[in-house]
């Protein structure tokens, strides 16, 4: 038998190196939590609606972050309050509250 390499056999060990990486990088972040590799921003066209109804519930703010599919809610909306603390509004997906939660954990989950 001829153990010389050759181009496929460096080639096929490359690829199969390659699938292994992946595989193993994906199954690190799927089992870490790590909730930020799948965050999306709300799109421009529910944007507005979702800010106004985050902003009627706290009561002004900043809009600082913006979450779809968010693993409370179908929107997430993250408010800065003028005196720096910060509320997270959940929305469904009639852009209506269904809970807040505060720097301080004091809001609500209605």
């Amino acid at each position: 038998m001829n153990m010389k390499p050759n181009h496929k056999r460096i080639a096929a060990a490359t690829a199969v190196a390659a699938l292994v990486t992946a595989g193993t990088v994906g199954a690190a972040r799927a089992l870490s939590g790590d909730d930020d590799a799948r965050d999306r921003p709300i799109p421009a066209s529910e944007l507005e609606r979702a800010e106004r109804a985050a902003l009627a519930e706290t009561g002004g703010g900043t809009v600082t972050g913006t979450e779809v599919d968010d693993e409370e809610s179908t929107y997430e909306v993250e408010v800065t309050l003028d005196g720096g603390n910060q509320v997270d509004v959940q929305l469904d997906e009639d852009f209506q509250v269904v809970g807040t939660e505060g720097d301080d954990d004091s809001g609500s989950d209605d």
